[in-house]
C-alpha cells in the first residue's frame, strides 16, 4: 500500500505548526501522508496520537511506524474518531496541542481498496472503510425502499435525478441483485437523461456513489459527533484543523465553528478556507475541491 498523498500538507503544518515536545491527535490517520510529516515535527519529546478507522489503513500505518524511530512516542488507535474523547483520555492526549480532521476519502480507497468505492472498477458494492461493522452499499441499494434510496441520493449526493435512479433501481433489482460497481453505473445511465451521461466535467454515476458512501459510512453524522468533541480535548491556545472535500462537509465544519465561537470556545482563525495552490492541483487533482478551515481554543 503507497502513503496517502497528503492534501494541503503545507499549509495544515504551517497552521498547526507543531513543536518539540507537544501532543498532537490526527483524528483520520489515514495512511500516514499528514501524520508522518507532523511526528517529526514534534520529536524530539512529543506525542502523537493516529485514530483510523479504515482496518487496512490502520494496519499499514502500524507497520510504518513500528519501523520507523518514533515508534516509543506514537499511539494508534484502530477506531473511529466519533470516539475521540474517549480515545484522548484513555491514552493520555487530553489538553492535545493541536488536532487534524482530513475528511476526504484517501485516492487508494478508490484505486486499490476493492471496495466498491469508484464506479471506473468493477468490483462488490461494500464501501464500508471499517468491514467489520455496518451495512454494505449493497444492502442499501437492494433492501431499502424507493423512499429511502432517494432521500440518501437527493441528500447527500444532491443528485437531481435521485428519483429517476432510485426508480431505475427498484426495477432493476426485482430481475436481479444489484452487487457490482459496474452494475450499478449502468443502472444510472439508464435512469438520467442522454445530455446528462456526455459532455459533462463529472460522471453521470459521481453523486450516486458519494451518496452511497456517505450513507453507508455515516460520515455526516460522524462529523459532527467528532468535532464536538474536538474542543474539550484541546487546551486553551491550542489549534484545530479541518480539511473537507464537499459542500456538505464543510457546511457543517463552517457552522460548527460559528457555533463553537458563538459560545466562546473557539476563535475563527480562517475567514476564508485556505485552498490548494494551482502547483498543488496541477499534481494532484483531488486538492481541487480541499478546504482548510483553522480554529484557536480559547
Amino acid at each position: 500500500m503507497a502513503i496517502h498523498f497528503p492534501v494541503l500538507l503545507k499549509e495544515v503544518i504551517e497552521s498547526l505548526n507543531p513543536q518539540p515536545g507537544q501532543k498532537f491527535i490526527d483524528a483520520t490517520a489515514d495512511g500516514g501522508g499528514h501524520a508522518l510529516r507532523i511526528i517529526e515535527k514534534l520529536m524530539p519529546g512529543g506525542k502523537f496520537l493516529g485514530i483510523e478507522w479504515d482496518d487496512k489503513f490502520y494496519q499499514h500505518l502500524k507497520f510504518l511506524i513500528s519501523n520507523s524511530q518514533f515508534s516509543n512516542e506514537v499511539t494508534l488507535v484502530n477506531d473511529s474518531y466519533v470516539n475521540l474523547k474517549n480515545i484522548a483520555e484513555t491514552h493520555g492526549f487530553t489538553n492535545a496541542d493541536g488536532i487534524l480532521f482530513d475528511l476526504g476519502m484517501s485516492s487508494w480507497h478508490l484505486a486499490k481498496s476493492g471496495k466498491g468505492f469508484s464506479f471506473q472498477k468493477d468490483e462488490t458494492l461494500d464501501m464500508r472503510y471499517n468491514t467489520s461493522a455496518g451495512e454494505t452499499a449493497a444492502e442499501i441499494i437492494n433492501q431499502y425502499p424507493r423512499e429511502e434510496i432517494e432521500r440518501i441520493l437527493t441528500e447527500y449526493g444532491e443528485e437531481k435525478f435521485a428519483g429517476r435512479i432510485a426508480e431505475a433501481i427498484i426495477k432493476t433489482r426485482k430481475q436481479k441483485p444489484i452487487i457490482s460497481t459496474f452494475q450499478l453505473m449502468e443502472v444510472i445511465k439508464t435512469a438520467v437523461p442522454f445530455w446528462y451521461k456526455t459532455g459533462r466535467r463529472i460522471h453521470c454515476a459521481t453523486k450516486t456513489f458519494q451518496a452511497l458512501r456517505i450513507a453507508v459510512n455515516h460520515e455526516l453524522e460522524n462529523m459532527g459527533t467528532g468535532l464536538a468533541q474536538a474542543t474539550p480535548v484541546l487546551k486553551d491556545g491550542g489549534h484545530l484543523a479541518v480539511i473537507t472535500f464537499h459542500s456538505l462537509e464543510d457546511r457543517i465544519v463552517k457552522n460548527f465553528f460559528r457555533e463553537q465561537t458563538k459560545l466562546g470556545n473557539l476563535q475563527i482563525l480562517t475567514k476564508k478556507p485556505i485552498r490548494a495552490g494551482l502547483a498543488e492541483i496541477t499534481e494532484n487533482s483531488r486538492a481541487r475541491s480541499a478546504k482548510l478551515r483553522i480554529g484557536e481554543k480559547v
